[in-house]
């Protein structure tokens, strides 16, 4: 009843802690369908196996991504709180050290800025992540795999799976409201 006058309170930390389930249980649910569009993909002609780290690289491009379109949703320095306790919760799944983990993280979200300048359009920069970090152009058709660039039939594919990757913070933000 008294939902009516206000929104639902979430602390910073529950928030967290959904946020890297979803995340995670996310990539272990639809990572399958990423490899076999990968792997099935008419524009990659020549024959080529992931190897035994794609997954893990495809989680980080996940979580990076989901990192940099945080701040959007968030308010200030709500972001960074929730941000560093994401950051701390998935370093105790891996068994690293935060710092160790949030460096990889920083690494992998310039790296989606870089391969994605000058546009901000998340999923493109997913995308793209994808095929440069599963080196990819040297089984494309010769114009693209000589340019070292990515098809973009390849790349509008992807995009179109990616936004099951992406936590939804607009959602959560509209019927919570967020406490430290």
């Amino acid at each position: 009843m008294f939902a009516i006058f206000g929104k639902k309170k979430l602390n910073e930390n529950k928030l967290s802690n959904i946020a890297v389930n979803a995340i995670l249980e996310a990539v272990d649910e639809g990572f399958p369908e990423i490899q076999e569009i990968i792997l099935n993909s008419p524009e990659l002609i020549l024959d080529f196996e992931l190897d035994s780290t794609a997954k893990d690289k495809f989680l980080l491009i996940v979580i990076a991504a989901n990192l940099q379109i945080a701040p959007k949703f968030l308010e200030s320095h709500q972001d960074s709180r929730v941000i560093n306790q994401i950051i701390e919760k998935f370093a105790l799944v891996f068994d690293v050290e935060p710092a160790v983990f949030e460096k990889a993280i920083n690494d992998y979200m310039a790296f989606l800025k870089k391969v994605n300048h000058p546009s901000n359009n998340t999923l493109y920069s997913m995308a793209k992540a994808i095929f440069f970090k599963f080196e990819l152009a040297d089984y494309q058709e010769e114009y693209f795999r000589n340019m070292k660039a990515p098809n973009p039939l390849f790349l509008k594919r992807l995009d179109e799976v990616m936004p099951i990757f992406l936590f939804d913070w607009e959602a959560v933000t509209n019927k919570y409201q967020l406490v430290e």
